[in-house]
């Protein structure tokens, strides 16, 4: 599967996608791309433990990727790209589907580890750039 099928598979099948580094900062670039994947229909629930608690466009934040109850078809990561392995971690843990770690988020380990547990992964790219491609071409 090329990188491309790969990223229309995952923008075109799932449907429930935690934002692990949401932020409630509208000048955030998390906070942009929450916004644009609730606006084209995506259940987006916001993961920061910092901000629990909080409402990010009329969402709760929740701590953790283990307190959401309902499968998750896609982890994205907005977080530093040592930190993305904590995630991918805790993704595999809780039975995420994949892995999305957005631009200028690059950890090739957490990406092997993530594939060897049957996720699929795309790493340093952004799904508010690549959807609107995928509904052009």
């Amino acid at each position: 599967m090329t990188e491309l099928d790969l990223i229309r598979d995952l923008l075109t099948h799932s449907k429930v996608i935690a934002l692990v580094g949401a932020s409630p900062k509208p000048e955030r670039a998390s906070y942009r791309v929450m916004g644009f994947l609730l606006d084209h229909g995506y259940d987006v629930i916001p993961v920061n433990p910092l901000k629990v608690g909080q409402q990010i466009h009329g969402k709760t934040v929740l701590g953790s990727l283990s307190e959401i109850e309902q499968p998750i078809d896609m982890v994205d990561i907005f977080r530093n790209s040592e930190a993305a392995a904590e995630v991918v971690d805790e993704a595999i843990t809780v039975g995420a589907k994949s892995i999305w770690m957005q631009l200028g988020v690059i950890n090739h380990d957490a990406a092997h580890k993530a594939q060897a547990a049957g996720l699929k992964v795309v790493m340093d790219r952004c799904p508010k750039i690549e959807l609107p491609k995928l509904k052009s071409s």
